[in-house]
């Protein structure tokens, strides 16, 4: 499991992930088995000790987009944490187009419509739970 697994003391980005959606477990574990020299971190938002307040973050934020931690605490989220993700992997070229000016916006678009429907697409694709109140969070 990807909330066991423990970080490098070099990472350089802590993804904050929902890892009780399907489909964000999926993309964290294929990430995890590319984290060949360490650099980035996963924190699971759905662990019950998970506290968002450790980064100047609500639950409400964490759960409604993907967020990125970077060591000296500056904090980034939606397309632009998949960005550099994949950069840090050695694997930036795959989602280079992402970030140019005119396809950004219409990535982060799509992002955002898929991580507000995540909840109830994860419950037709294997979602088990839902922690406590936390699935009422709409941007």
């Amino acid at each position: 499991m990807i909330s066991e697994i423990t970080p490098s003391p070099c990472w350089k980005l802590k993804l904050l992930y929902d890892g009780e959606c399907p489909f964000c477990r999926r993309e964290i574990a294929w990430m995890a088995q590319h984290n060949k020299k360490g650099l980035l971190a996963f924190e699971d938002i759905t662990d019950p000790h998970f506290d968002p307040a450790l980064y100047s973050l609500t639950e409400e934020e964490v759960m409604s987009v993907i967020h990125g931690i970077f060591h000296d605490g500056r904090v980034i989220k939606k397309v632009d944490v998949f960005l550099e993700a994949y950069t840090l992997l050695g694997l930036g070229w795959l989602l280079k187009p992402l970030s140019w000016p005119l396809i950004h916006p219409i990535a982060t678009f799509f992002y955002e419509l898929f991580a507000h429907y995540r909840l109830p697409l994860g419950k037709l694709f294997g979602r088990s739970k839902c922690p406590s109140h936390r699935c009422e969070f709409r941007k």
